[in-house]
């Protein structure tokens, strides 16, 4: 008996340990993965036209965002407009639109809209140039292949000022746009010399201090696995006849229904109500 609770803990202890490296090798994989999506985006930036001025990984203080800062992913500042770039690394069905404040991935995992993310990267960087280039901006949300996204259609019209797409587009989707705004301006937006003072002011407020990098970093992870867990939580709702476990979107859907007088039932047994 002795030798057999000994065993259990050594089964145990190990199982724990192998969940945890498990768990960091994820994260590494995430990481890396995250790293080469960018390396590839920088690729493609790098083949636009030299008058265009890009920053990578522009980091400025931001006093309405929670961490204090906002970290924008890329940006463009081109004659025809100044693009702002958000990239994700998501994996599965992005569920999403233009006036929804929380997206769903794979229908079951919140995310904030990234258009309010990007929005609200938008309104900082205004902090810190002349309001005559206000007009400017244009919001571009890029996801990988890895991805299905499952939104508006509006949000993938070339006309809007506020754009998803996927990554690999992107160097596409914007000299598509500044064809189309150079057909309806005889005259650049930006003269070369707004296109460089705009560049210079935020290259002056850029944060490169690798402290304050990590603790906002850090904080934003904090927030997402927060919640993540409560979504874990809520994501555990069960079919009322068979204690079937459903999705949160099953869970919206049966609430929102009359027919189901606020009961939750998953799809096989939806039909039979």
């Amino acid at each position: 008996m002795i030798f057999n609770l000994f065993k259990k803990k050594k089964i145990q202890k190990q199982k724990y340990q192998q969940n945890k490296s498990t768990k960091k090798t994820s994260e590494k994989v995430a990481t890396r993965k995250g790293e080469i999506g960018e390396y590839k985006i920088d690729i493609q930036l790098s083949q636009l036209p030299k008058e265009y001025l890009y920053i990578n990984d522009l980091m400025i203080e931001n006093t309405k965002s929670i961490t204090g800062y906002s970290q924008i992913d890329h940006l463009v500042i081109s004659p025809y407009g100044i693009f702002v770039i958000e990239t994700k690394n998501y994996q599965g069905t992005i569920y999403g639109g233009k006036n929804r404040k929380t997206w769903l991935v794979n229908g079951k995992f919140k995310m904030l809209s990234p258009l309010v993310q990007n929005f609200g990267h938008i309104e900082a960087l205004k902090n810190y140039i002349e309001p005559k280039y206000y007009d400017k901006f244009i919001s571009i949300v890029s996801f990988t292949k890895r991805c299905t996204l499952k939104i508006d259609l509006e949000l993938r019209d070339i006309k809007s000022n506020e754009m998803v797409i996927y990554d690999i587009f992107l160097t596409e989707t914007i000299q598509r746009k500044v064809s189309m705004t150079k057909l309806k301006q005889e005259e650049p937006l930006l003269s070369e010399k707004d296109c460089q003072t705009i560049y210079d002011n935020f290259m002056k407020v850029n944060i490169f201090d690798p402290e304050i990098r990590k603790k906002h970093n850090e904080s934003i992870k904090e927030k997402k696995d927060s919640v993540s867990s409560k979504d874990s939580v809520k994501s555990k709702s069960t079919c009322v006849v068979c204690d079937k476990v459903v999705s949160q979107k099953v869970v919206a859907y049966c609430k929102s229904n009359k027919r189901f007088n606020g009961k939750i039932y998953c799809f096989d047994h939806q039909k039979s109500i």
